[in-house]
């Protein structure tokens, strides 16, 4: 997972913030539309997507039937969110005539108000991981982290389902199970660094300190 710190001075910070925190895909995030976000309420509404269709971009509607959904913002991702309409204010006002996005009212776009190519989305996170000095990942990889995250503070596979926009419970429970599994392996993990620690710690019979479970 990249640290979000590392990110605060790149221009998509509030994308990877929404792709870590509720798992939004690439084509969710770019398509997002102000109008689809009340951060009195906390809440957006994933209506659209932004994507590359025939050499154009184009809006097109949510990958799946049950992609479409409201989800609840964290206190972060409002922050986020905030932070980004001042930048775009601002990049309103310097791009002046050049402006070009009163029309979608896209959360995400260019320093002229223009859809952001969906692979610079990716160029970017690539460089981002460079810089933070951690492995290269995909971006959509974050929306693993996003049901990791989840999953280790207690949410159940239909919240899951729900967060994500996934198409069926199958399709969740089958990103839970490999979830679980992380989990396991990290307690594992856990487990022989504490066998490590009491094998350096016998007793007077020179035994190394252990229960045994029977």
């Amino acid at each position: 997972m990249t640290d979000l710190a590392a990110a605060r001075d790149n221009r998509l910070w509030t994308a990877y913030e929404l792709a870590v925190r509720i798992g939004l895909r690439r084509g969710e995030l770019l398509g997002l539309r102000w109008s689809d976000v009340d951060l009195h309420e906390g809440v957006l509404t994933v209506r659209q997507a932004l994507q590359r269709v025939g050499g154009e971009l184009m809006i097109v509607a949510p990958k799946t039937q049950r992609s479409a959904r409201c989800v609840a913002l964290p206190s972060e991702c409002v922050t986020a969110l905030r932070a980004q309409r001042a930048q775009q204010i601002a990049d309103w006002k310097g791009a002046g005539n050049n402006w070009r996005g009163t029309g979608q009212g896209l959360v995400f776009t260019t320093k002229n108000g223009n859809p952001i190519e969906p692979r610079n989305l990716n160029h970017s996170f690539e460089v981002l991981c460079l810089r933070a000095g951690i492995r290269k990942v995909r971006f959509h990889d974050l929306r693993h982290t996003c049901a990791s995250l989840l999953h280790e503070q207690g949410a159940d596979a239909r919240m899951l389902m729900e967060v994500l926009g996934h198409s069926s419970i199958r399709v969740t429970m089958d990103i839970y199970t490999f979830v679980r599994l992380d989990s396991q392996r990290s307690a594992f993990d856990r487990v022989g660094d504490v066998l490590r620690s009491d094998g350096n710690d016998r007793d007077d019979d020179g035994a190394a300190g252990v229960l045994v479970a029977v």
